[in-house]
């Protein structure tokens, strides 16, 4: 189950191995089609079997509550064995939520990423899915370590990178198309800055924002701002519209022509937690414009520095643009988010579910421990009383493939009010 972007970009692979057996469910927390809508089709996946009514713009209390309602009544009408949730945004919060109170097992990819920072609503999101969490996907060591840590049981945390790894490789247009995305944009390659502001911290306050227009007014360069409905609202509404005209405003674009310009940019400064993956892959340093961040591994390998809001900004830009080794560092980094094969992994661990779930009947009180196996790091400690080595008897669902046919489940159905899309003309 999904709700935004970023979910569906890192979903897709999962999804697509998953084939015919994945039932996608989209909450509507993304409410413009060119964030969330078209990317299906751009991805080449189906439109959603479930889509539920539109909680986008909704306060948060009222989104939570709206979308644990309509998820509640599709899962125990469908009772799937397993619900999938992906990251730290509302709609994963809930879809956690709804299916342990069915008790349905829940499987998170991109578990046990950890700011310690009780303001951000994503801190909130993720530590509560980290507690009903029934497999946690871990992208990295250090995430792993975040969840050992809160005495989640080292079975259920499985190392299976991240799956933005292979979502840049599957996208990334080649160079004949991204010398087209640059020349509709009036760039040169190496040329300029691409930069996205959306985050709620950044945008709903007025000097905050101002602060981060102005400094990328000043870097001297052309700056590429794809802008996020909100920020251009609020942008307007604090009479800022003459620092957006200073730069290269344009409408949210779609992911392969994103990937395509942060490929091509000399520099990328941004606020999103997914940029500081793809920046990684991509080769390309980044300004984190954060106070603190949930990934801190796109830092400790050289790819990204943070920066407050404000004039740190334009010192952090200019130090990472004045760099002459910068480049050729960059490109002998390996990401630190994996191999490109997390989503392969995830696949893996969610068939064993399957292969295990208990009748459909079954509640919370009568729900057996989930103890699949798969890759763990190796300063995990087995589980108590289980084997020692790389992974129990009976194999490694993250590798050994093909995996066993399991029976098809049955399709979801709609919850009352809810709307169903139909297949995807794309």
């Amino acid at each position: 189950m999904l709700g935004t972007r970023p979910e569906v970009v890192k979903l897709a692979g999962v999804i697509r191995g998953l084939g015919s057996d994945a039932q996608v469910v989209h909450t509507g927390q993304h409410y413009d089609d060119a964030l969330s809508g078209e990317i299906f089709c751009g991805l080449g996946l189906p439109e959603p079997r479930v889509g539920l009514r539109r909680t986008g713009g909704l306060p948060r209390v009222e989104q939570v509550s709206s979308m644990i309602d309509q998820l509640g009544r599709t899962f125990e009408a469908a009772r799937p064995a397993v619900v999938v949730v992906q990251g730290d945004t509302n709609s994963a919060s809930a879809g956690a939520q709804a299916a342990h109170y069915l008790g349905i097992d829940v499987l998170h990819v991109e578990a046990g990423l950890r700011s310690h920072d009780r303001t951000m609503p994503e801190e909130i999101n993720r530590r509560i899915i980290g507690v009903l969490a029934d497999v946690h996907c871990a992208p990295t060591e250090g995430a792993a370590a975040h969840l050992l840590a809160e005495g989640v049981e080292p079975h259920r945390i499985h190392l299976t990178g991240n799956t933005a790894v292979e979502a840049v490789r599957a996208s990334l247009p080649g160079p004949e198309a991204r010398r087209a995305v640059l020349k509709a944009h009036g760039l040169c390659s190496d040329g300029f800055v691409l930069a996205t502001v959306h985050r709620p911290e950044n945008t709903d306050d007025p000097e905050r924002l101002r602060l981060i227009l102005g400094e990328l007014v000043g870097l001297g360069l052309p700056v590429l701002l794809p802008i996020h409905p909100r920020t251009r609202a609020r942008a307007r509404r604090y009479g800022l519209d003459g620092l957006l005209a200073a730069l290269r405003v344009v409408e949210p674009v779609d992911h392969a022509t994103f990937l395509a310009l942060a490929h091509e940019a000399r520099l990328l400064v941004s606020d999103s937690g997914g940029v500081q993956e793809e920046c990684t892959v991509l080769k390309r340093p980044l300004v984190v414009v954060r106070n603190n961040t949930e990934r801190p591994e796109a830092m400790d390998s050289g790819f990204a520095v943070l920066a407050a809001p404000g004039p740190d900004i334009g010192f952090r830009a200019r130090a990472l643009l004045d760099d002459p080794g910068l480049a050729a560092r960059l490109a002998a980094t390996p990401s630190p988010f994996g191999d490109g094969r997390a989503g392969d992994r995830i696949v893996g661990l969610i068939r064993t579910l399957v292969e295990r779930a208990v009748p459909s009947t079954r509640r919370v009180s009568d729900r057996p421990a989930v103890a699949a196996p798969g890759v763990r790091p190796a300063s995990l400690p087995s589980p108590v009383g289980a084997p020692t080595g790389p992974h129990p008897p009976g194999g490694n669902p993250c590798t050994d493939h093909p995996m066993p046919a399991e029976p098809r489940p049955e399709a979801f159905s709609p919850p009352p009010e809810a709307a169903t899309t139909s297949t995807s003309s794309c």
